[in-house]
């Protein structure tokens, strides 16, 4: 045991490096201060006794253990990292020794021959043709007919290795592209996929329903009423995804697109969206859904296109505005006598909020986010064990980010979208249910990520705009569309003066106010005017223009 080659100060806290060998297993230290500030790799296997072997070890400066490569014969080996703590300098003014540490025994029990150093790291082919050149010397002094298979391989593994420039570009674009792959892979998720079965799986007849009870085999089908199966598809995912889709299939082009009515409309041309069977109400307009269906089919299931095509229809763009007329006729808009008006889903009281405060992050994809919620609601309902007993919200844009991202707790989801009738997720929801309550009001007026972005759409229209009349416009128009008429712009301007009144006698009321939220107020506007806009924009954003389409 002991050291084949070292430069390392023991006295120093063993500063520097070595090679050596411990009960026939190599390994390096690369050393600033003994133990922790340093790297020990050691070989897992042992080398060979009683006979010539060929270690290297190379190093790349990385100061990990990772950089740290150990070669017996030229073949790369396992290690155990031992110590991994390298943050210092391994510089020391000791002499290089061979055969032992700067004042520690000498090596004993092992030979040594033909030691070298190279001012920079070799590439693993480099060091695979230095460890067996004896090796490959040995192979070619026999006659050609005189070798092993296994000799020619080593040989002509070698020469690919080493000598064959094409062979040498494609490994390195290959490693290049592995390299690739892995970064991909370790910045993703692991998504789970389904593949049939060898053998299709059985189904039988169950006498009064008792699993253990079995009669007839069943073999996969589709109801009789409705088009046969193809007969070149499989029984399987595959075969009736064709089969949904396949062009006489009287349903799924008339579901899909009146499940896109419905979110447009806010009611389906046929009201029960998850029921198109005989207990299911018939079409306000079969015509328009049969049309519907086929255009949408017939141009390739393109939603963005039907969605054009409705969104730019002369029904949609009427105004939502009733009379005594429309009332006692259509009451329910069922025949389409004015354009849509009911109050947005959870998810798009509180983006359309951040969008037009400008704070709604756009990124797609990725983990999911805790934005502001209610101090308590976890807690209420966690077991003392549960690794979600308490809430933290995130910090920066994970505030800001899309509700559709927002994580989300089974037993206590977002309270501010479970007001505005979220659904609770344990089963599929056709149509959300539409209710107005107080505590919805309370949400938009009081919750801090509303707060937030009423001061932050005022801070834009102060900065943006000089007078008053302009910044109301420059706020109405990301909220609502357009500008105010004489009299809503009057009582607007008359709020506005109330509220600079109020926030001007009591400073510390509008500090209070605009510092909710985690983004910070700008420091160049005066605080009792930002307050005042601040509820003046919080005032908007709760009128019912903003929270309905």
């Amino acid at each position: 045991r002991g050291a084949i080659a070292a430069r390392m100060d023991n006295a120093n806290g063993y500063r520097g490096w070595d090679f050596w060998v411990q009960g026939r297993r190599v390994g390096t230290h690369i050393v600033s201060a003994w133990s922790g500030d340093a790297i020990k790799v050691v070989t897992k296997n042992q080398v060979a006794g009683k006979e010539w072997v060929h270690v290297a070890v190379t190093y790349n400066g990385s100061k990990t253990a990772a950089g740290v490569k150990i070669y017996v014969n030229g073949t790369l080996q396992e290690t155990n990292v031992e110590s991994d703590t390298l943050k210092g300098s391994i510089k020391t003014r000791v002499p290089f020794k061979i055969g032992q540490r700067n004042d520690s025994d000498p090596l004993s029990g092992f030979g040594l021959q033909d030691l070298r150093l190279y001012q920079s790291e070799l590439k693993p082919e480099e060091v695979t043709a230095l460890g067996r050149s004896a090796l490959f010397a040995a192979v070619l002094s026999k006659p050609a007919e005189q070798r092993t298979d296994a000799e020619k391989n080593e040989l002509y593994n070698w020469w690919l290795d080493a000598k064959d420039e094409p062979y040498r570009t494609a490994t390195a674009r290959l490693a290049g592209l592995e390299k690739e792959f892995n970064d991909i892979k370790a910045r993703g998720t692991i998504a789970h996929v389904m593949e049939e079965k060898p053998e299709p799986a059985m189904a039988f007849v169950l006498a009064r329903g008792e699993y253990d009870k079995r009669k007839d085999q069943v073999a996969p089908a589709t109801p009789a009423i409705l088009p046969a199966f193809p007969g070149d598809t499989p029984r399987n995912r595959f075969g009736l995804a064709k089969w949904l889709l396949q062009a006489d299939h009287p349903l799924t082009s008339r579901v899909t697109v009146n499940r896109y009515w419905q979110e447009i409309f806010g009611t389906g041309l046929v009201k029960t969206a998850g029921d198109f069977g005989i207990s299911g109400e018939i079409p306000s307009n079969q015509e328009l859904l049969d049309w519907l269906a086929v255009d949408f089919r017939e141009n390739g299931w393109n939603v963005q296109r039907l969605f054009k095509q409705i969104v730019m229809s002369n029904t949609y763009r009427q105004a939502a505005i009733t009379t005594p007329v429309k009332r006692e006729k259509d009451p329910d808009n069922r025949f389409l006598s004015r354009g849509p008006r009911f109050r947005m889903d959870a998810e798009m009281v509180r983006d359309t909020a951040l969008a037009s405060s400008g704070l709604l992050v756009a990124k797609i994809g990725g983990p999911s986010v805790k934005p502001y919620q209610p101090s308590g609601v976890w807690e209420a309902i966690a077991m003392d064990v549960s690794n979600t007993r308490s809430y933290q919200h995130d910090a920066g844009e994970g505030l800001y980010r899309r509700s559709l991202y927002t994580f989300w707790k089974r037993m206590a989801p977002p309270a501010s979208m479970d007001i505005f009738n979220a659904t609770n997720r344990e089963q599929c929801t056709i149509r959300r249910e539409r209710t107005n309550t107080p505590l919805q009001a309370l949400v938009t007026l009081n919750d801090d990520q509303f707060v937030e972005a009423a001061r932050h759409l005022a801070q834009l229209a102060l900065i943006s705009k000089t007078s008053t009349s302009d910044r109301i416009d420059f706020i109405t128009e990301r909220l609502i569309s357009r500008s105010f008429r004489p009299e809503e712009r009057a009582i607007a301007e008359a709020s506005l003066a109330d509220l600079l009144a109020q926030y001007q006698n009591d400073p510390e009321d509008a500090k209070k106010l605009i510092s909710v939220g985690e983004s910070k107020a700008d420091p160049s506007l005066d605080p009792q005017t930002l307050a005042a806009w601040t509820m003046l924009v919080n005032e908007l954003m709760n009128l019912d223009e903003v929270l309905n389409k």
